[in-house]
């Protein structure tokens, strides 16, 4: 029984932590597979969890999670704005994005939920009780994305982007506008990542509290080999290894936490050194 026990509750714990990775991972993948390389996915998450707060706190945990979500889209609109109408390099605006986001979320935390009082917020936080809805939500957002990639003639002319901007341009494609579509779409899913990770997770918001996470959903992308399935498998791999550390820190084995908290990130580095040659991103990617 002591066995079940453990083994529900790693489960649990995985499917957990992956639901808002995975959230902000396919919105990765539609921005990646279209050319472009969205650093500012973990801006665009923590301004999800932020707005998810306030909102949650003022109306409840569903318009909290439009709130997030409609945040994260208006981060990733400036993240787009700039890489594909003004042509600035993707890797330094994705970062000045982020940062940006760290500072404003901060300032706005101190001026609303943080030691400074509670002006403008209507009541305590509410969360969401139902919290595997949006697992099942998230989930169901890779075969979305899979369907929208190889089933729609969008899906094809984004892809045709990521592949040769130049080229689509040529055939028609209005390569500006989907790429700015698809960073909006990555955006939008991260903010509800960044929601969900506040309202059905940790139950209140805390400065750059995201710790990485958009980051990580990048590198799953790269994991995941660029396809839906694959994301998804990279991110239970990541959960399962989170999960795994916490259970094995539990068990009171006499070693240092520090090497259980190294674990999902050496076996993740690992998995992306064994991909090296064998895997292809799109050859736009970045440019």
């Amino acid at each position: 029984m002591i066995e079940l026990a453990l083994l529900g509750g790693f489960v649990a714990a995985t499917i957990r932590i992956a639901t808002p990775i995975l959230f902000a991972a396919v919105g990765e993948l539609i921005a990646e597979r279209g050319g472009v390389l969205n650093l500012g996915i973990e801006g665009a998450m923590l301004c999800g969890a932020l707005a998810g707060a306030l909102a949650g706190s003022a109306a409840g945990p569903w318009p909290g999670l439009l709130a997030g979500t409609a945040a994260g889209a208006a981060c990733a609109l400036a993240t787009g704005a700039m890489i594909v109408l003004a042509r600035a390099d993707q890797v330094i605006t994705g970062t000045a994005v982020t940062l940006g986001a760290m500072g404003l979320t901060g300032a706005v935390y101190r001026a609303t939920l943080g030691a400074g009082g509670r002006s403008g917020v209507a009541g305590p936080l509410q969360t969401l009780g139902t919290p595997w809805v949006l697992s099942v939500a998230a989930a169901l957002t890779v075969p979305a994305a899979w369907w929208v990639l190889y089933r729609t003639r969008w899906g094809l002319a984004l892809r045709a982007v990521g592949e040769d901007r130049h080229a689509a341009e040529a055939n028609g494609v209005r390569a500006g506008r989907v790429q700015l579509g698809a960073t909006l779409a990555a955006g939008a899913l991260a903010g509800l990542g960044g929601a969900t990770l506040v309202l059905a997770q940790v139950g209140s918001f805390a400065e750059k509290m995201t710790a990485g996470r958009g980051f990580i959903a990048i590198a799953i992308v790269v994991l995941g080999r660029w396809s839906p399935l694959g994301v998804l498998a990279a991110s239970l791999l990541y959960a399962g290894l989170q999960a795994l550390q916490f259970l094995l820190q539990g068990m009171g084995l006499d070693l240092p936490y520090q090497l259980f908290q190294m674990l999902p990130y050496l076996v993740t580095l690992a998995a992306l050194a064994g991909l090296v040659g064998r895997s292809r991103a799109p050859a736009g990617l970045g440019k």
